[in-house]
């Protein structure tokens, strides 16, 4: 018995990559194929927003609807008064966790949401994690968790600083996706 190997310049030379290529780019999509002899190869895949489906947690302030990239949450948590600190200058606060202080992102601040209540005694946080940091995000209720429609926010309006889009809810009221990567860097601790 003997082993016989056919090579040809079509089998196993990226038909089916030109097959994917094609229904890619037939979706508004891009393929990118970059190669170095000795390195190996690199493929991008780029889609519309409108295409991608992200796992949320919806969170409010007030009224206010936000989404939260499931995949950068860590925990949610209520903490009283004595587990929040003010900084010297007054600007910034962190929060007590366990044996950590996480600089706390006031939702309400970041987007200039207007309120109307007083804050209650437990105050509701979710800690987010992204780019090897953390930070307890404030937030006046955790709503649930849901899969939605991700629609690009800049191609209809403009760039929005701690924002990576927006999506329709079940309700019709738009909802702001939060860019967690962007809120962990602008954080002060």
């Amino acid at each position: 018995f003997r082993r016989v190997l056919f090579r040809s310049d079509v089998s196993g030379r990226g038909v089916g990559m030109d097959v994917v290529k094609r229904n890619i780019l037939s979706l508004g999509g891009t393929v990118d194929l970059e190669s170095a002899p000795g390195r190996g190869t690199c493929i991008s895949v780029r889609l519309p927003l409108t295409l991608a489906i992200l796992d949320g947690m919806s969170v409010a302030v007030e009224d206010e609807l936000y989404v939260l990239p499931l995949a950068s949450i860590v925990e949610s948590f209520q903490a009283n008064d004595a587990a929040i600190k003010t900084l010297a200058g007054g600007e910034s606060r962190v929060v007590k966790v366990r044996e950590d202080y996480l600089p706390i992102v006031a939702l309400d601040r970041a987007f200039s949401v207007s309120r109307l209540n007083d804050q209650p005694e437990q105050v509701m946080f979710v800690t987010l994690e992204a780019e090897g940091r953390r930070v307890a995000l404030q937030v006046d209720r955790v709503v649930g968790q849901q899969q939605v429609v991700v629609k690009n926010l800049e191609a209809n309006y403009r760039k929005v600083p701690n924002v990576s889009g927006a999506t329709i809810m079940g309700d019709g009221r738009v909802a702001l996706i939060l860019d967690v990567g962007a809120m962990v860097r602008g954080a002060r601790f």
